[in-house]
This record gives structure tokens, sequence and C-alpha cells, in this order.
């Protein structure tokens, strides 16, 4: 039996299904992307970037565009689909790495590993060896990770703020020489004038941004937007709600965690902790 042909015309690409049927409707009624935004109350940008493919939005800004378009439930359908296409993950990361090297001020908040912008050149091998890179596929990658620590060198370089959960400082490396590298090359950064590193200490207890590794990046046209990172996945969000909701989380821990100067001694009394390499 032959293969079935697609006769609809549309893409059979989640992302780009979501995003033609986002054009389709809106010029099916008529609407510049300014009129649906008035009438949505959102912003603008964010919809022609779903319209785009470049951003799939929030799922209230999706519940919005059903209820507009008399669509129940299928746009959102579209959409719960479309951010489960694991091929677009690697594109989004990839352009979160364009919009980190143009950050103004970025500000990070790590629960599971240090920050790849604070790796030693052996913690980022360590982290890439777990994720199942080897040989020179391995060694191009921590060379390209430990590169991007010139992002915060230099009388240019943005300023950083980042928040350390507790329990990242108390999940060192196999080599005990290696992670009192790490924990000193911490204490090396954070005395530039451009970095402010702080700890989340354990007994903070749950806070709204609990197992999420979470950065902002505020951008040269004063836009601010923020990658959302698990242990499989990453997201870019670029909706402003969204992103103002992050932010008042991100703040609200901020003010849980240790001062940058009770952060630094805390660091330095994990380092003491660290076991001495066995004399030969």
């Amino acid at each position: 039996m032959p293969a079935r042909r697609v006769v609809t015309g549309r893409s059979q690409q989640p992302r780009k299904r979501f995003a033609e049927e986002l054009r389709l409707l809106r010029n099916g009624r008529g609407e510049s992307l300014r009129e649906l935004a008035e009438r949505l109350g959102w912003d603008a940008s964010t919809l022609g970037k779903m319209e785009s493919g470049t951003n799939l939005g929030s799922p209230e800004v999706v519940e919005a565009l059903d209820t507009h378009y008399g669509t129940p439930g299928l746009l959102l359908a579209l959409w719960e689909v479309a951010m489960g296409d694991n091929s677009q993950f690697k594109e989004q990361y990839r352009r979160y790495m364009d919009l980190e090297a143009e950050a103004l001020s970025l500000w990070h908040y790590g629960v599971s590993t240090v920050h790849g912008l604070l790796q030693t050149a052996e913690y980022a091998r360590e982290v890439l060896t777990l994720g199942g890179l080897k040989g020179p596929e391995l060694d191009q990658q921590v060379e390209a990770r430990t590169g991007r620590r010139k992002l915060l060198e230099g009388e240019d370089a943005p300023p950083f703020r980042a928040i350390v959960s507790e329990a990242v400082l108390r999940t060192p490396l196999r080599m005990p020489q290696e992670w009192r590298e790490q924990l000193e090359y911490l204490l090396e950064v954070c005395e530039r004038p451009n970095v402010t590193l702080q700890v989340l200490p354990l007994c903070a207890g749950l806070h709204g941004l609990v197992s999420t590794d979470m950065m902002f990046l505020r951008l040269p046209d004063g836009v601010t937007v923020a990658y959302a990172e698990t242990a499989h996945r990453g997201e870019l969000v670029e909706e402003i709600r969204a992103v103002e909701l992050l932010l008042r989380r991100y703040d609200a821990m901020r003010d849980q965690a240790l001062s940058p100067a009770e952060s630094r001694k805390f660091i330095m009394r994990m380092l003491e902790e660290v076991p001495c390499e066995p004399s030969t």
C-alpha cells in the first residue's frame, strides 16, 4: 500500500505547524499583530515571535488565543506537542549562547552544578563525561566551555550575580584536588568587581525556583529574557509576564541567600573540609 499523502499542505513539524496555525487564524480574522496584541493585552513582539516559530510562548497566552479565535483547546494541544519537540532544544541553546554573549548583565541561580562561566576545566570535563561525551568531542566541549569564562574578564565585562545552592557545594568532584581547585577558583572569581557570588543555604527551605537552574539576561534593548534548565532540557523564556514572574521568584530567593561576605566564608569552610591527597 502506498504511503498516505499529506494533503493539507501544512507543516508536519510540531513547532512550525503551531506557528503556521497562529498565522492562519490571525490572517483569517484580518487582524494585524498590533490589533491582536491590544485586544488580548499581550506584547506584540511576543505574538510575532510565536508566529515566526522562534518562541512558543506560555500556556496563558495560548489559552487566550484559543478563546479569542474560538478554537477551544486546539492551539493548546498544538502548543503541548511543539513543547515536546526535542529537535528544538539545541536550537534554543544556540540562541541562548548568542544572547549571553551580548547581555549587559546576567543573574544566575544554580541548583545542580556550578555554572559554566564559573567552572574549571576539570569540573567541566567531569560534568561532560557524565553526560556521555568522550574523545575529541569531549576535549572540544571542555575547551569551548572554559573559553566562555572570558565573558567575565576585562574592564567591559558585564555584571554577573550567581546564587549557588549549598547542595552544589556539597557535591564534590571525584578527585579531591580537582574539587579543591574548583572551590579556589570560585573564591578567585568573586573577587572581581563585576562578579557577585552568594550561597543559598539548605536551611532556607523550599522556594519558587526549586529544582531549576535559571539564568536571566538583560539585553541591550532593555528586554530581559530567562533560560530555565532542568536535568534533561532547557527552555528560553521571552514572554514578558513569564519573565517577570520568574524574576520575582529570584528576588525572593536572593533575600534568603547569604551575603557575599558570608558566602565567601562559607566556601572557605568547604575548602577546609576537602580531604588532602594521600602522599606517595
